[in-house]
């Protein structure tokens, strides 16, 4: 602390930051009616509500690996998975010298043939400052979807000034199935400088060829939100997830034509999984209690299997847990009780196995995680009908 700065003016910073998050936090909770201006319409149906009773599986782990990492790399986190439509993956992640560093670009590879590709870069500060015209001072979590017409969308946070909750949120296309990204826009998602808005877990398709993309909203109160895309990747509504303040990174999963569930990371003190029920096909939606699945605080994965089954992806905290160092996998017929399956990796305390996301193509379920914050890792199952799953 410097001797020759008077008290007063620190105080003065401190009162103009406190302002500003108070304006932002009230900001925030008008942002609903005015990015809601995108489209009035009701939410178009959900894809892949078909199934009305789950049949029986069982899931067989068949190979685990490690991504090719770039060399010389020491962190690597958020991965994310998008299929394209031969049968293929893609996988994307962020890595640098640490969270947050200036050297982070995200990368991503490609599963073909039963192997991962080498990496290679898609998107960095330097590239995604140039092609908005301002600066970048960071870049975080990518998502990804691959629309109907094969185009691979990716959306990948980023900062300027500030922190996390000063992020923005990056929308790319590619047309040559991920091996190029052209920035589409900023998404036009907070009337507070467009700002406070992440990502983090899987989108949703709808019938009529658009999807769903959770987002959430990170400065002063938390809380998940939903924006619909149409087929050719044009944002038409935003709504918010429930009126809670401390839950972030949804992860949505349709139910029926008309029910669908939200299941978010609780940024309090719970260490439950937190959830939301929407009964009109995602137009509005109601809190629940928390689940009886305990989470350590971090980011969760869940998905709706074509047997109709549902599955999570948590970190199951242990009595008196608080590491990240065992990630579950859990089964529900319903999305309303869930069963416990087995752990997908688990070690000691200060290991970190977390913000796992799954893909199924066909009877394969792929899953990726954060391995000990220095690579991503891969497991691949397989599913096939019976009564004793793992």
């Amino acid at each position: 602390m410097g001797a020759g700065r008077p008290p007063v003016r620190r105080t003065g910073k401190l009162v103009a930051l406190a302002c500003i998050i108070a304006l932002a936090s009230a900001a925030a909770a008008e942002a609903l009616r005015w990015s809601g201006g995108v489209q009035r319409a009701e939410q178009p149906a959900v894809a892949g509500t078909t199934v009305t009773a789950p049949t029986p599986i069982t899931i067989n782990e068949v190979s685990r690996s490690i991504i090719p990492m770039p060399a010389g790399v020491p962190s690597a986190h958020a991965s994310a998975l998008a299929a394209l439509p031969r049968g293929d993956l893609l996988s994307f992640w962020w890595a640098g010298s640490r969270e947050s560093g200036p050297d982070v670009k995200v990368y991503a590879s490609r599963w073909s043939n039963g192997t991962w590709s080498n990496n290679w870069v898609v998107a960095s500060r330097e590239s995604l400052g140039k092609a908005l015209g301002f600066g970048v001072r960071r870049i975080g979590n990518p998502v990804a979807w691959t629309a109907p017409d094969g185009t691979v969308h990716l959306y990948v946070v980023a900062t300027g000034l500030g922190g996390w909750a000063a992020s923005r949120i990056v929308q790319m296309h590619s047309r040559d199935d991920g091996a190029t990204f052209t920035v589409r826009r900023v998404l036009p998602l907070s009337p507070l400088f467009n700002t406070s808005t992440l990502v983090r877990t899987s989108a949703v398709p709808l019938a009529d060829g658009g999807w769903w993309l959770p987002v959430y909203f990170e400065i002063g109160n938390k809380y998940p939100m939903l924006m619909s895309f149409d087929a050719g990747g044009e944002p038409r509504r935003i709504g918010r997830i429930g009126s809670g303040t401390s839950s972030l990174q949804p992860a949505i999963v349709p139910v029926s034509a008309t029910e669908v569930r939200a299941w978010m990371r609780d940024a309090g003190e719970g260490q439950r999984v937190q959830q939301a029920l929407s009964r009109d096909g995602g137009n509005s939606w109601e809190d629940l209690a928390p689940s009886q699945l305990s989470n350590q605080s971090t980011s969760l994965a869940a998905l709706r299997l074509s047997s109709g089954n549902f599955l999570m992806l948590y970190n199951h905290v242990a009595a008196g847990g608080s590491d990240r160092n065992v990630l579950s996998l859990a089964l529900s017929t319903d999305a309303r009780t869930w069963r416990p399956l087995a752990d997908i990796v688990s070690g000691k305390p200060g290991d970190e196995f977390s913000y796992p996301t799954m893909q199924q193509v066909g009877d394969q379920l792929h899953i990726t995680y954060t391995h000990q914050r220095q690579a991503i890792a891969h497991h691949l199952l397989r599913i096939t009908p019976g009564k004793e799953p793992l």
